[in-house]
């Protein structure tokens, strides 16, 4: 897929943190800013507090998406939303059991 407002196959991209939930982050065109991103996700999302500016090409490596994946959503939502990574569940259960000292 090709975006005529770059030369090539890139995307100049703004990224957002939550301040609401750690490791949330809302990727959009920072041409566009936050303007096609639905205000009820703005809602619960929180303030958006600027966190990086990338420019993605589908080659470009990313965390925990694909960069081909995050362009595709910001050209057809005006969004990609990345959520916090799932807790396994044994870490879980470390806090739901109370521990014991043993002398």
């Amino acid at each position: 897929m090709s975006d005529d407002r770059m030369p090539g196959n890139r995307l100049l991209c703004q990224v957002f943190r939550s301040p609401r939930k750690d490791e949330m982050y809302l990727y959009v065109d920072k041409r566009e800013g936050l303007a096609r991103v639905p205000e009820p996700l703005l809602v619960r999302f929180g303030e958006p507090q600027p966190a990086m500016t990338l420019l993605l090409s589908p080659e470009k490596r990313l965390a925990r998406a694909g960069a081909a994946e995050v362009m595709a959503a910001i050209r057809d939502k005006g969004f990609y939303l990345q959520m916090p990574p799932a807790k396994e569940e044994y870490l879980l259960d470390l806090y739901r059991t109370p521990t014991e000292a043993r002398y």
